[in-house]
């Protein structure tokens, strides 16, 4: 009983300790190195997990068109999105980088609604509001402004008294370049899924073209494990590819002192080990957990259930980071999330 449930939950507190091993790995090396070396540990994993269920280590039966909507979708997910949300980290911490993760499902809503002709209907678009007012509440604080008489006002040499008069004005409590990459991370991530979704459906009719069906298992598997649960797998290694593709790029060709920056991120054995364990919570034990979790139970309890990251990493990031917590963030984290859960009712 609830096996679903308790599956899913599961994957939001894996979620939670790969952006906090995220963010210590961010600010020791730099989002780039630390996204080649993730990258590279990935690839290997998945390599062996293909291996384990296709025969091979990778992508079996992928055709052209598969590979070309999740190469595009490994551009804009892994490339531009996890860019954007490991500088996020750097620059406002993995507890604001995971709020504005929440962005994703509005974002994936509408691009869905563009490029897949998938419906709106009024509960999604609540929660979009819903969703941008909880991130509004946490990322913005009420500052009083003390008007030109209160500052003191020149008059014959003196200045008057100060008065009470103030007027109060909304500002962000965050760095603005942080607050840009953490809404490009969100809108990534959500344009990204969609991308990647039209890639799995290409991967389903290439099946088919061979004779087989989501509940095939290849002759040559290690495991008894059906397609339909190991194309993710596959899907996850082809947007790796251009993932490290990317990142590598970005970093060797286009960054100053590119190859020191890598040098010196491998020889950090306490970075490696932060991004070996972001590498083994985030893209492999959690996207595991989180497509064995929709076996046990609706697609929109999983999801709502799994987006329950932002507010679980509340607690170890003030502990870990000494960060101060206001119940204003709290709510708005609450509400974020509860916007997130409209997308699936």
């Amino acid at each position: 009983m609830f096996k679903g449930e308790i599956i899913s939950i599961c994957v939001a507190l894996s979620w939670t300790v790969t952006a906090l091993f995220a963010e210590v790995a961010s600010k020791r090396i730099g989002s780039l190195p630390l996204n080649v070396c993730r990258m590279a540990m990935s690839l290997v994993a998945l390599a062996l997990t293909l291996w384990l269920t296709l025969g091979v280590p990778y992508p079996r039966y992928a055709d052209g068109s598969t590979w070309f909507w999740l190469l595009l979708s490994g551009v804009v997910g892994y490339v531009l999105g996890d860019y954007c949300l490991f500088k996020g980290y750097i620059l406002i911490g993995s507890r604001f980088g995971q709020l504005f993760m929440t962005l994703s499902a509005p974002t994936a809503a509408i691009t869905g609604f563009l490029l897949l002709g998938e419906k709106m209907g009024a509960l999604a678009l609540l929660g979009m509001v819903v969703t941008l007012v909880g991130i509004g509440m946490s990322v913005l604080s009420k500052q009083a402004t003390p008007s030109p008489l209160e500052r003191g006002t020149p008059i014959g040499g003196g200045y008057v008294s100060k008065t009470s008069a103030r007027s109060s004005v909304w500002r962000l409590k965050l760095s603005p370049k942080g607050v840009l990459y953490g809404c490009g991370a969100g809108m990534g991530q959500g344009i990204g899924l969609v991308l990647s979704k039209m890639g799995l459906q290409h991967y389903h009719t290439s099946l088919l073209a061979h004779g087989l069906t989501p509940d095939s298992v290849p002759a040559e598997a290690v495991l008894n494990i059906p397609l339909s649960l190991s194309m993710p797998f596959a899907a996850t290694m082809i947007r790796a590819i251009m993932g490290i593709i990317g990142f590598s790029v970005a970093l060797l060709l286009f960054t100053k002192g590119g190859k020191q920056q890598l040098n010196h991120a491998i020889h950090d054995r306490k970075s490696m080990l932060c991004a070996f364990c972001s590498m083994m919570f985030g893209p492999f034990v959690g996207v595991s957990m989180s497509l064995l979790a929709t076996l046990y139970t609706s697609t929109g309890i999983a999801q709502t259930l799994m987006a329950l990251t932002p507010i679980f990493i509340i607690a170890p990031a003030a502990w870990l980071f000494h960060q101060k917590v206001t119940p204003r963030e709290v709510l708005g984290a609450l509400i974020s999330v509860a916007g997130v859960s409209l997308f699936f009712v």
